[in-house]
């Protein structure tokens, strides 16, 4: 039951509006705040530049030291002669880092129970004491919201409706974290294209000598920096501390990694840029996304934690009836390991879409979407207990859909000669499971837009309620990148979109998940980390540090398809996590099963959606093994 508790004597006591001399004598307009439980203690205030600067203790332990915060905006646009454009285009760029004046503060308390459509959980406690700061500079003005949990903070800048400050660039967003200590940190490379690489365990001193050898081969990347740190940052300190930093309800706005100054141990975010190397175009009233710094003394709280959903905006889609996660099984691993194709034809050099006759090419004999090929793949997920059957390579267009920068790669619609997409969807109807639509788009993703309508129709009229969409290579428009906020603006186009039409979607190549399920919950699904399709390149601690890191306001998509079968058939229970399922492909799965006679049962009978109770006392980040304990729902769907 949502309870708002109104403003008490206490709060005012944990939130004063007056200055505080004992948060720091350096600071002004000083303002604290308290997490309810009293753990964790958040001070803000001016120091002597005008610059915004808050700082996190919980008990006795300093876990952010004084940290800055703010701005650095792009100047205008030159209005005048052609003289004056000769130089710059722009004016000079606006300080929104110092400056600042102290305007005004307000506090509230804030405890809910909500549930979400699916999960782990049948309810989720949503409690915090807020702070919200309001600050001004040459007659602009900019709000602070800080929001303080037992786990952790979370905090946002809001740029209210005003006449000085309407449309804005960022160049620079300006926010730190200046950690305690150099901590033992579990990271991968900061990137603006892919999030598919390998852990690494170090301090965080040591981050620039290891930066090189861990970002390894991807097919479209762009490593942000030499020190640069993808979030969720998990990092462990020496005094006992699980620190988690990262970022909740990322929309209309770049995703950000951090950048590591190792002298200080200060991280500071570098937004994704855009084209023209802009990282954010803002028009007021405009928030940014919730900065987070999680900070617990016991690991397995790391899992329990709901900080980033909490951050989020409840569920936004009224009947939520049509939304379910699934086992599947798909036509796709049998590509990547090269036994069959996603393309009907070697005839043509390339494809140009509505002229490209398939209907008079000569088939090379190797595609894996053929009729017969899914009918069997439809079987075998009907006889062991699998919801679903993912196809690939379905569509015209893959004979020179990757690396060739083409604008008009897919249509989304038109199925090669020998995928009956009709007869297909009536059989695997017939046998009590459901094909689920793949929308590759080459990362032509206004293409994809412009054709999404009709195929989201044509998912409709044959009963397909799920889509695997893919963004693989270099993002076209050139020079945007696959955590830009253009790219943001449009995974989010998609889901909103599918919403409409009773689609669940699970995005690959897409941008990590900051939360926003709780929201549109049809976003069942984000592929945000090295999967099992990198094979021999997964190290073996990988799967244990996921649940700290990818999986903080996630959901997340285990494949099945590898000679290691034990590793295999515990990795969707290892994170603790709700897992939508999928077996890649029967075939290749089949000799990962025999070895071991009970797995096609587990496999057969496990829930698509888990209840937590209490895990073994672990922190697997060590490299020891994991044990999580789950019992099957009884209450949720």
């Amino acid at each position: 039951m949502k309870k708002i508790i109104a403003l008490s004597l206490a709060i005012l006591a944990i939130c004063a509006c007056t200055p505080k001399q004992n948060a720091s004598t350096e600071l002004q307009n000083v303002q604290i705040l308290q997490s309810p439980d009293g753990n964790l203690t958040m001070s803000f205030g001016l120091d002597g530049n005008g610059t915004p600067t808050y700082s996190l203790r919980f008990g006795d332990k300093d876990v952010v030291l004084p940290s800055t915060m703010g701005y650095i905006f792009r100047g205008r646009r030159i209005t005048n002669t052609y003289e004056s454009k000769k130089t710059s285009l722009y004016e000079d760029d606006l300080d929104f880092h110092s400056g600042f004046s102290f305007v005004d503060s307000a506090t509230s308390s804030f405890d809910e129970e909500w549930s979400p459509v699916w999960g782990e959980e049948s309810s989720i406690r949503n409690h915090y004491n807020e702070l919200a700061v309001t600050l001004a500079k040459d007659e602009r003005q900019m709000i602070v919201r800080f929001r303080l949990y037992d786990d952790g903070l979370g905090f946002r800048y809001e740029f209210p409706d005003q006449k000085n400050l309407t449309y804005f660039v960022i160049k620079d967003e300006l926010t730190s974290f200046k950690m305690a200590g150099d901590h033992t940190t579990y990271w991968i490379p900061g990137d603006y294209d892919t999030q598919e690489y390998n852990y690494t365990v170090s301090r965080l001193s040591e981050i620039p000598a290891l930066h090189s050898k861990a970002a390894d081969y991807n097919a479209s990347q762009r490593v942000c920096s030499d020190n640069g740190v993808q979030t969720a940052l998990q990092m462990r300190s020496d005094d006992g501390l699980y620190i988690n930093i990262h970022e909740a309800a990322v929309l209309d706005y770049p995703t950000t990694s951090l950048d590591v100054d190792t002298k200080t141990f200060t991280l500071t975010t570098h937004l994704t840029p855009d084209a023209e190397g802009y990282k954010g175009r803002l028009q007021t009233p405009a928030v940014s996304p919730w900065r987070t710094v999680m900070v617990v003394d016991d690991a397995r709280k790391v899992l329990a934690s709901r900080l980033i959903l909490n951050l989020n905006e409840p569920c936004a889609i009224e009947d939520v009836s049509w939304i379910h996660p699934v086992k599947y099984v798909g036509v796709w691993w049998e590509m990547i390991a090269d036994k069959t194709k996603w393309s009907y034809t070697n005839d043509f050099n390339s494809i140009r879409l509505g002229e490209t006759d398939y209907s008079k090419a000569t088939p090379h004999g190797n595609h894996g979407a053929n009729n017969e090929n899914v009918r069997r793949y439809i079987d075998f997920a009907a006889e062991n207990g699998f919801d679903a059957v993912l196809i690939e390579g379905w569509n015209e267009g893959w004979e020179d859909w990757f690396g060739c920068q083409k604008f008009d790669v897919f249509d989304f619609v038109t199925p090669y000669p020998d995928f009956d997409i009709a007869s297909l969807n009536s059989y695997a109807h017939s046998k009590g499971v459901k094909l689920i639509m793949h929308h590759e788009t080459s990362s032509s993703v206004i293409n994809y837009e412009r054709h999404m309508e009709e195929a989201y129709n044509l998912m409709n009229k044959y009963g397909y309620d799920a889509v695997k969409s893919g963004y693989v290579g270099d993002i076209l428009p050139e020079g945007e990148h696959h955590y830009s906020q253009f790219m943001i603006n449009h995974y989010h186009y998609a889901v909103v979109e599918a919403a409409k039409h009773h689609i669940m979607v699970n995005a690959h190549e897409a941008v990590r998940p900051t939360g926003l399920c709780r929201t549109w919950p049809n976003m069942i699904g984000n592929e945000s980390a090295r999967g099992t399709e990198f094979k021999s390149g997964i190290l073996p601690h990988h799967v244990t540090i996921l649940p700290f890191t990818r999986l903080q306001g996630a959901l997340w998509t285990i494949h099945l398809a590898s000679s290691r079968w034990i590793w295999q058939s515990s990795i969707p229970i290892i994170p603790g996590r709700l897992v939508p399922l999928s077996a890649s492909s029967w075939r290749f799965m089949l000799p990962c099963i025999r070895p071991c006679r009970w797995l096609p049962t587990c496999l057969s009978t496990m829930p698509s959606t888990w209840m937590p109770s209490n895990s073994s006392r672990m922190f697997p980040l060590t490299g020891s093994a994991a044990s999580i304990c789950l019992q099957s729902p009884a209450t949720i769907s």
